[in-house]
């Protein structure tokens, strides 16, 4: 059974009196354990597609199951539970809270949930332990670097333990080397078992998946299953050849 199908999914908006086609009669599905690597002109759909993945959206027609259930059938409160235990989220811009450290971040799904304060902070520091900061727990975002904050907001992502992570261009806020570093946790995280999809305009970044869909107009111009560039022998052979620093 696919993880994600989406069957004849459209999505339509009015704008200025016109219809806009945001996704137009979609049908895909994506396997548990999947590394999907999304990209597309603006206005292609891409977005509208992760936004109704992600059950931040209803669709106008169509049908949409995540692990069996359909969620159209589902009402506000049951979606929103669907958010905070199913779906993992991550954004360019990190969205992370200033006044709050690492760990504090990293424990706010886990407030949403209902756990009680013990367990979320073992849990918030097993995160961080799992994308490598271990030893940030009590830095601010202010104190971290881009490709920590965005480690942060990973840990965050899969506290609840999702069924699939959603990256919404990941990388799009980060330097060459620290991108590579974050596309190896991300492998890293799918070949431990998450699922993973990404939204991305970056071509060498899409390598990085298994699976490279393309929209256009609202539909599905190609999806192809690729050779997968590990990211880790990526930034190990740039490295080598002097195209990037050494850490320190």
């Amino acid at each position: 059974m696919a993880l994600i199908e989406l069957k004849n999914l459209s999505r339509f908006y009015s704008l200025g009196g016109e219809t806009v086609k945001a996704l137009n009669d979609l049908t895909l599905s994506i396997e548990a354990g999947e590394f999907v690597a999304v990209m597309g002109p603006s206005g292609s759909g891409k977005s509208t597609f992760m936004n109704l993945a992600g059950c931040l959206d209803r669709p106008t027609s169509g049908a949409y199951r995540l692990d069996g259930q359909e969620m159209s059938r589902l009402n506000a409160d049951q979606l929103a539970h669907v958010r905070c235990h199913q779906i993992g989220f991550v954004f360019q811009q990190f969205n992370l809270l200033d006044r709050l450290d690492a760990l504090g971040n990293v424990e706010l799904p886990l407030i949403y949930a209902g756990v009680e304060r013990r367990l979320r902070r073992e849990k918030a520091a097993a995160a961080l332990a799992r994308v490598g900061l271990g030893d940030r727990l009590h830095h601010r975002p202010t104190e971290l670097s881009g490709g920590q904050q965005q480690r942060v907001a990973i840990a965050r992502a899969l506290v609840n333990g999702p069924k699939v992570l959603l990256a919404d261009e990941p990388t799009g806020a980060l330097d060459s080397r620290t991108s590579l570093e974050l596309m190896a946790l991300l492998q890293s995280l799918n070949r431990e078992g998450t699922t993973v999809i990404i939204v991305t305009h970056e071509a060498d970044i899409s390598t990085m998946a298994a699976r490279l869909i393309r929209f256009l107009d609202g539909r599905v111009m190609s999806d192809t299953r690729q050779r997968q560039v590990d990211a880790a022998e990526e930034l190990a052979k740039l490295v080598a050849r002097g195209q990037l620093e050494k850490v320190a």
